[in-house]
């Protein structure tokens, strides 16, 4: 689906002891890619693949950052594992996931709970939404983002 949504102005905490401000990365094309949870495998290998292709996006200008309702500690921690050059944020009270509205009622182990649905956002210079990606499937979906990105 693509829409042109702007994005209000929010502001969350970010690993490498800074506070993330959208308003402060209106310069470039931005990724925001929100997952479940940190170092659990679908989110790992993720985070992994834009680690591994990171070069690519810098060349066409684009920055990434993560968003997890998971805390800054433990974002240090999956970031240094893993070495993730881009920044994780910290969204522990749920204001971008309200923003970009991707907490859903998911089935874990036969239980309803409300978690994180895997999605992915590009913001334009403006702050404005040109694509975004819900339900990700993690196979394929870097090269997806990358083929759109160089349209």
């Amino acid at each position: 689906m693509t829409t042109t949504l702007t994005v209000p102005d929010f502001e969350l905490p970010s690993t490498g002891n800074k506070t993330f401000k959208l308003s402060q990365h209106l310069n470039q094309t931005l990724i925001i890619y929100f997952y479940p949870k940190d170092a659990t495998p679908g989110c790992t290998t993720q985070g992994q693949q834009f680690r591994d292709h990171y070069d690519e996006f810098k060349a066409l200008n684009v920055e990434i950052v993560g968003v997890s309702r998971d805390t800054i500690r433990s974002h240090e921690n999956f970031k240094a594992k893993y070495q993730f050059p881009f920044e994780l944020l910290a969204d522990t009270e749920e204001i971008a996931c309200k923003i970009f509205d991707v907490v859903k009622m998911k089935k874990m182990y036969g239980k309803e709970v409300r978690g994180i649905e895997r999605s992915t956002f590009i913001l334009d210079a403006q702050g404005k939404i040109i694509k975004e990606w819900r339900g990700v499937k993690v196979d394929g979906h870097i090269q997806e983002i990358l083929t759109f990105l160089r349209s």
